[in-house]
């Protein structure tokens, strides 16, 4: 195995570089942000009440994201209809949905003059106040809401469907299966989609930054922002900064130190029939909650295209002059996290072992940082050499890769492993060493998760309202920051055009760039 990896030995430099890379900008922005943060001991009160809060609200949406998610997954699970695969298609949809965006739609439906709020005012009941920790809630409920299903539904189908023939072999209820099958498989991944869901809510920025509502209201990753942006204390900001890393580090560790195996073992892939849901009772019950899920996350979608369609073509020029800024940083984002992917997984291959999953570790240690965390301590490292604001796009692009590349590489280097495993030897026996190997046997089975990683890449970046907004001046903004500017000017109809442009830039370059992979992958 190690012989016949050994022509892809020239990746190793390229790979350790793009680690070491990855681990200054993870290990050295957070030493920037741990030197600049001496002398400064305490916390003051509103520091512990966005901690709170940010612990709060963090566990609230966790388990309501996997509380809601546990019944629409077992419903997912063991029903079959016409449109399951585009609706679980669908279900991934607000992971590459811009933050701000969807907070739009969210407005239109659950705000003071939203649809519900709408439907409630002929009954006399006041109009549904969003901002504040409900509003918070709400929206990391709807972005990881998808996510926990997916996750949740993966444990369901990794169950053998010979658990369930001998189940119905052996007449089980409905409630015998849930206890001898279905709670074991629970007991596996809620943990883990509990604990990386409360990972990213403790991260969230944008969400906080637009439906937070006030001070009372206030995370750690927006109180970073305020210190930075409008007091200027780098202090304090670099003091959050460290609070911000110790927690998602302690989260990141504890996800993977309280998953419990399923225990199962592995089956014959036959097809699975689930003869303990045929009651109408539980058809019922599992239409109902597909139903819901379905009409939760597309509605406020919906909402976006409607009231965005009258306000495009009407759009100040600012809004389009930050839209091509953002498609360049997006473009630039997603070359760079392949830049940085590709090597590092031909040489997690080559390595192989725990060499090769300590390089991969050196990448994946990104999504226990921060982005503003990042940006801090560039700012930090920057400052006394060049100005930060005018190096807002680049830095913007590089964050924004240092972001991606834990996704990326989870999709390149299975398939990297793949096709040495199955033309390796091939092609060792012809010679192929070197950019011949790369191009000839890697780069054509590479195609479809290299579109994939490029298009993830490309719109994570495209609806970032991060690190941007620590650097940028108005005349460099993207479009989320011209969007959220909007927003707050109280322009919603401008806001509303911009995000339908934002919306269509963001999944437009998803599906172009995945596209494209899918259809050389065919050729």
């Amino acid at each position: 195995m190690a012989r016949r990896a050994q022509p892809l030995g020239r990746a190793l430099p390229a790979g350790l570089a793009a680690a070491g890379a990855m681990l200054g900008l993870s290990l050295g922005t957070l030493a920037a942000v741990a030197w600049r943060a001496e002398g400064a001991a305490t916390l003051g009160p509103a520091d512990w009440a966005a901690l709170r809060f940010t612990l709060t609200q963090a566990l609230l949406s966790a388990a309501l994201s996997v509380a809601l998610a546990v019944p629409v997954a077992r419903a997912l699970a063991r029903r079959q209809f016409p449109g399951r695969a585009l609706l679980i298609a669908l279900l991934g949809a607000p992971f590459i949905l811009p933050v701000i965006v969807a907070v739009i739609g969210l407005l239109a439906v659950f705000g003071r003059s939203g649809l519900i709020s709408q439907a409630l005012a002929p009954l006399g009941l006041g109009p549904i106040d969003i901002y504040g920790l409900g509003g918070v809630v709400l929206a990391h409920v709807f972005f990881n809401l998808p996510l926990a299903t997916r996750l949740i539904l993966q444990g369901w189908l990794a169950i053998p469907a010979e658990r369930f023939r001998l189940a119905a072999s052996l007449c089980f209820s409905a409630r015998d299966v849930a206890r001898l099958l279905e709670w074991p498989m629970l007991r596996s991944v809620l943990p883990g989609a509990f604990l990386v869901i409360f990972l990213i809510c403790t991260t969230s920025f944008a969400v906080a930054l637009t439906l937070g509502g006030g001070p009372r209201a206030t995370t750690v990753e927006l109180a970073i922002y305020q210190a930075f942006r409008f007091e200027f204390d780098l202090g304090r900001a670099a003091l959050l900064s460290l609070i911000q890393v110790a927690l998602c580090a302690g989260a990141a560790a504890l996800a993977f130190a309280v998953t419990v195996p399923g225990g199962f073992g592995a089956g014959l892939d036959r097809p699975l029939a689930r003869r303990d849901a045929g009651g109408p009772g539980l058809r019922l019950l599992d239409g109902l909650w597909i139903g819901l899920a379905a009409l939760f996350l597309l509605v406020p979608l919906g909402m976006i295209v409607a009231r965005g369609l009258a306000g495009i073509l009407d759009l100040p020029p600012s809004v389009w002059q930050a839209a091509g800024r953002s498609l360049a940083v997006a473009l630039g984002s997603a070359a760079l996290t392949l830049i940085l992917a590709l090597p590092m997984a031909l040489a997690a291959v080559r390595l192989g072992g725990a060499p090769g999953a300590a390089l991969q570790a050196a990448g994946l240690m990104t999504i226990a940082a921060s982005p503003l965390v990042m940006g801090t301590g560039l700012f930090i490292l920057l400052f006394p050499l060049a100005d930060p604001v005018a190096l807002a796009l680049p830095l913007t692009a590089l964050v924004n890769a240092a972001m991606s590349l834990p996704f990326a590489l989870r999709a390149l280097t299975p398939a990297v492993a793949e096709a040495e495993a199955g033309f390796g030897r091939l092609a060792d026996s012809m010679g192929l060493r070197g950019t011949a190997r790369l191009r000839l046997v890697l780069l054509p089975r590479l195609r479809r998760p290299i579109g994939f990683t490029l298009g993830l890449a490309a719109a994570l970046s495209m609806g970032d309202l991060g690190v941007i907004a620590l650097f940028a001046d108005p005349d460099r903004a993207t479009l989320p920051l011209q969007l959220y500017r909007l927003m707050a000017a109280y322009r919603m109809e401008a806001a509303a055009g911009a995000a339908l442009l934002l919306l269509a830039l963001s999944l437009g370059l998803f599906w172009i760039f995945d596209r494209g992979g899918r259809i050389h992958a065919q050729a």
